[in-house]
């Protein structure tokens, strides 16, 4: 089905969804002259590039860049101009679903294949014995960095980040920053390792990273509160998208023969519907014979890991990334990996809107310890599941306790924090016998 036969159907729909409701009166204002160049907005400038001297080569893409936007239908995205232009160059994913509400889960699940019963926004960190994807692009010698726009310093680890206001001069200084948004400092094993916290990057670093042809192969990009629609509206994430990434599909330092873009929203808006969200892989890595058509088969953030697994032959997390059900393999990497897909009917698709109803180690009112994987799964990278050090492998889901409503005993989870009191040194990461 080509892209703009399938879009019509939506445009009378999404007329009366328009956001109404998050629009503000603010108006896109570039926070730089151009995507690569480095701008005092972003509060500190770069004086550091990566140097990573190896190309893993993957089987259909050498280089994969995640850019997440935020709280939007999908109808109201697919029939907004920019977006139905973008769609014309690559594949739109029809059916690609959106885990949970609301933010911060989902950015957790697509790093570490589970949301672990998170059903807010709170502060909270995974301890160092629970694996995410870092760890298994690390063990194929895959390079890797997060960027987040406005975040003031690299591997910043404060809840947000409050900024002399670059759209609106002489008004109050706003909150660009959010932790929520960035999936990758949540886990102790990044943020607590000397090294590894050093690739969580600003814009300016952004910049400077690709000027000096220093971009790794696995990137996950945020935006900040108002250029991914956060705070403002999708004609507002529109001229973000203009501004940024139209100039980085032609520069070939971005996004070269071998790179995938993959444009898609943490989840939807309107909670009390399905969790579908628009996606759309792009990037000179999607064939020419595929550009501007659609493939409704249903995905998850789910399939950003099992995707990138098939991709290189990767390790997996055993957790959600290894249920076939929900982390489908991008169909056009699957078929050339020899990934063979589920097909869930329609009325088949699991509900992913529901929201902090899961048990799990970041649920204070359904309160239950970090369980292992399931070490015995199988992903679409064929192998085996990776164990960091520490992990306690007879804990399993099956032998969980009861969850315990934290709440009522006016308590919360151990793995939540309080953000006027936490930096990055309070947080000591758990070691062997000390990791639940």
């Amino acid at each position: 089905m080509s892209t703009s036969t399938f879009l019509s159907a939506f445009l009378l729909a999404a007329s009366s969804v328009r956001l109404a409701a998050a629009a503000t009166a603010l108006v896109f204002e570039p926070p730089s002259t151009g995507p690569l160049v480095q701008t005092a907005n972003y509060t500190s400038f770069s004086n550091t590039t990566l140097n990573d001297k190896t190309v893993v080569k993957g089987k259909v893409f050498n280089r994969i860049i995640h850019v997440w936007l935020e709280n939007t239908d999908f109808a109201t995205a697919a029939s907004t101009p920019t977006f139905e232009s973008l769609a014309e160059k690559g594949i739109l994913l029809t059916s690609h679903h959106s885990v949970t509400h609301p933010s911060e889960p989902n950015y957790i699940a697509s790093a570490g294949g589970d949301f672990f019963g998170a059903g807010d926004d709170n502060m909270y960190h995974i301890p160092s014995n629970i694996s995410s994807v870092v760890d298994l692009l690390e063990d194929k010698g895959i390079s890797w960095a997060s960027y987040q726009e406005n975040m003031p310093t690299g591997g910043f680890y404060g809840f947000d980040y409050t900024a002399t206001n670059y759209i609106q001069p002489g008004a109050a200084p706003y909150t660009y920053y959010m932790r929520k948004h960035n999936p990758l400092v949540i886990f102790d094993a990044v943020s607590q390792d000397p090294d590894r916290v050093k690739r969580i990057r600003t814009f300016n670093d952004f910049a400077n990273d690709v000027v000096n042809g220093t971009l790794p192969q696995w990137i996950f990009v945020t935006p900040n509160m108002v250029n991914d629609a956060h705070d403002t509206t999708i004609d507002f994430a529109a001229s973000f998208l203009e501004y940024w990434l139209l100039p980085l599909l032609t520069d070939p330092r971005v996004n070269g023969e071998d790179t995938l873009i993959l444009l898609t929203f943490d989840e939807n808006h309107t909670s009390t519907e399905q969790n579908t969200v628009f996606a759309l892989a792009i990037g000179n890595a999607v064939p020419h014979n595929l550009r501007g058509t659609t493939d409704d088969t249903v995905y998850t953030h789910y399939s950003l890991l099992s995707t990138v697994q098939a991709n290189w032959n990767l390790k997996s997390l055993g957790r959600q990334d290894t249920n076939a059900t929900v982390s489908n393999v991008f169909s056009f990497v699957a078929e050339k990996t020899g990934y063979k897909n589920v097909h869930v009917p329609v009325n088949e698709v699991p509900m992913f809107n529901l929201s902090g109803v899961a048990p799990g180690p970041l649920n204070s009112a359904a309160f239950v310890p970090f369980a292992a994987p399931n070490l015995k799964a199988r992903g679409a990278g064929g192998g085996s599941v990776f164990i960091r050090p520490g992990l306690n492998e007879k804990l399993t889901a099956a032998s969980l306790p009861p969850p315990v409503d934290l709440t009522a005993l006016n308590k919360t989870t151990p793995w939540q924090m309080s953000p006027e009191t936490t930096s990055g040194k309070d947080i000591i990461p758990c070691a062997g016998s000390s990791c639940p």
